[in-house]
Parts: structure tokens; sequence; C-alpha cells
């Protein structure tokens, strides 16, 4: 096996740690939080920017190690970033339909969001 340069092995140590220390924090705010929309909101967010990070990491180690790009990865994270945001999409208007009380408060109109008073 080939032994990796310091700087490359001290990039995918940091990746590796970041998608960690992200994929906690979206974990620990689907545990922690009060409501349904703000626990969807760890999640979509922070762990999909975790995976990320790792797949990223696992990308570079595997194209390195093997002497060829690895697109395993890359094909993962794109189906990754492209399904999370549609999902939690679908789960808030399913939500919003189950109980209309979450909806937020009816959006300003045209002519008082630019108004100023004289």
């Amino acid at each position: 096996m080939n032994e990796l340069p310091l700087w490359l092995d001290a990039l995918l140590a940091v990746l590796v740690v970041a998608g960690a220390t992200f994929a906690l924090i979206g974990s620990w705010g689907l545990a922690r939080l009060s409501s349904f929309l703000k626990r969807l909101h760890g999640p979509t967010k922070a762990t999909t920017l975790g995976v990320g990070c790792v797949l990223l990491a696992s990308s570079l180690w595997f194209s390195v190690t093997s002497g060829r790009p690895s697109l395993h990865e890359l094909l993962i994270a794109l189906f990754l970033f492209l399904t999370a945001p549609v999902s939690a999409h679908l789960l808030i208007k399913a939500a919003m339909k189950l109980d209309p009380t979450q909806r937020p408060a009816e959006p300003p109109s045209a002519d008082s969001a630019g108004s100023v008073n004289s």
C-alpha cells in the first residue's frame, strides 16, 4: 500500500472529523429540538453536509491509493444532495396538510413590504 503524503493525510483527517462533527450536530438537533419542523432542519442541513465531507474524504483516499479517479462517492453525494431537499420538502408539505396550525402567518403584501411612513 502506498503511504500518503502528510498534507493529504491531514486533509483527509480534517474532512472526516468535520463530517462526523456535522453529522453529530444534525443528529443532536433531531433528538433535542421541540417541533417537527425544527427537528427536520437539523438532519437536512448539518447531516447532509457531514456525509458530503466524509464522501469527499473517501473519494480522495480511493483516488490517491488506486491511482485512478473514484467516482462512486461522487455519485452517492449527487444522489444525496438531490434527494435530501426533495424528501424534506415533501415531509414539510405533509406535516402542514395534517396540521394547518403549523403554517406561518400570512406573508406581508407587496404594498406594505417596501413602504416607509413619511
